[in-house]
């Protein structure tokens, strides 16, 4: 029995850390509904950057700093969710965290696409090193 306890504490600790980094993006996500920038900070690195890429325009990067600065000047409610669970990567205290998502303004649809969140494992858990996403219109589930 403790041999079978040995073999599958890995894949519980594997399982702990898919869910760990899952949560810390969707704590960004409630920080985002939120416009609370203390708790999208504490997800990420203080050096995170944020890229998007909307169409055939060139990938634009944006620091933290810019990032937050932008959300307090959106004005009414923002709402962003996976639409399906996301996959999750690990290999040793790297992970990333990749799954479809939609965007909506004031509950009206506004963008859909995929979020890529790497993160990294610190002493305060998981942190958001960068997350890169696509805006898209057309093909959105549901809409």
């Amino acid at each position: 029995m403790m041999l079978v306890a040995a073999l599958l504490a890995p894949l519980a600790t594997y399982a702990s850390d898919e869910n760990d980094a899952i949560a810390v993006v969707q704590k960004t996500f409630d920080g985002l509904a939120a416009r609370d920038a203390a708790m999208i900070r504490a997800t990420m690195l203080p050096d995170a950057r944020i890229f998007a890429v909307r169409g055939d325009a060139a990938p634009t990067g944006l620091s933290i700093d810019d990032f937050l600065s932008r959300i307090a000047t959106v004005e009414g409610a923002l709402l962003e969710r996976f639409t399906a669970e996301p996959k999750v990567s690990i290999r040793g205290r790297m992970a990333q965290v990749w799954g479809e998502y939609e965007f909506l303004h004031d509950g009206r649809f506004a963008h859909c696409g995929v979020d890529s969140a790497s993160l990294f494992k610190t002493a305060d858990g998981w942190k958001i090193a960068a997350i890169a996403y696509t805006a898209e219109t057309t093909g959105c589930k549901g809409y």
